[in-house]
């Protein structure tokens, strides 16, 4: 079974769906038959590679949200991460362009480490201050995940992976996602947002059974067998 998520490394709420996945991902008995791919998506694509303010100044002057509004919505968020073992630090966050950021997560899939790339970048933007626009910062998440730095430096002076990273976007678009995290279980099902773990568990229950549905199998040809069922035991 494959499942594909989209999200962004600026997305808060990315990093507690991505934990709420693997809540459920772990307690399904069928994981190591489950296949997960990050795909790129941006909240903001207009970003320079850096903006100087922060999280809470970039959402009142560019998207032109109440303050007071947004203080309140952070401090959501920030509870709801804590639940999940996370803690964000909104005060030092680095608003910045995450495009790179996606390529280097396409560099690191190619090697096969994906996801602890994915994890690295979204922990050193939400609850270390990192600057994701920042090439030492991301040569720096890349080679600590185990990526070789001549790798990745050749990656971005290239844009090596940033078809790809179109190509999600493009992807994402075709299927209607319009918000992050989003995530697509065998191109069938799709689940929005950071739900609870339960919600991933039923998912990853439905989606699995309809691609190994049961067989039955009859014993000499036989119809049926004695069994018990609601209306009492076959004689």
């Amino acid at each position: 079974m494959k499942i594909e998520i989209w999200s962004d490394v600026a997305c808060p709420w990315c990093f507690i769906g991505k934990r709420r996945f693997e809540t459920a991902l772990n307690a399904f008995p069928h994981k190591d038959s489950v296949e997960v791919q990050w795909r790129s998506y941006q909240l903001d694509p207009t970003l320079p590679e850096h903006y100087d303010g922060t999280e809470l100044d970039y959402l009142v002057e560019r998207k032109g949200m109440d303050r007071a509004q947004l203080m309140g919505m952070l401090g959501h968020v920030k509870e709801a991460a804590e639940g999940e073992g996370l803690h964000y630090k909104f005060d030092g966050v680095v608003v910045a362009n995450s495009f790179n950021a996606h390529q280097l997560i396409h560099l690191a899939a190619a090697h096969g480490t994906s996801d602890a790339v994915k994890e690295a970048l979204l922990s050193a933007h939400f609850e270390h201050g990192a600057d994701i626009g920042n090439r030492d910062e991301l040569v720096s998440i890349g080679t600590q995940a185990g990526l070789s730095a001549v790798d990745i430096n050749e990656a971005l002076d290239t844009d090596k992976y940033a078809a790809d990273v179109r190509h999600d976007f493009a992807e994402a678009r075709a299927l209607g996602v319009t918000g992050v995290p989003f995530f697509v279980l065998d191109r069938k099902y799709g689940i929005s947002g950071a739900q609870p773990a339960d919600v991933f568990a039923q998912a990853l229950e439905q989606a699995w059974l309809e691609a190994n549905p049961l067989t039955m199998v009859n014993a000499n040809g036989a119809d049926s067998a004695e069994a018990c069922g609601p209306d009492g035991c076959a004689i």
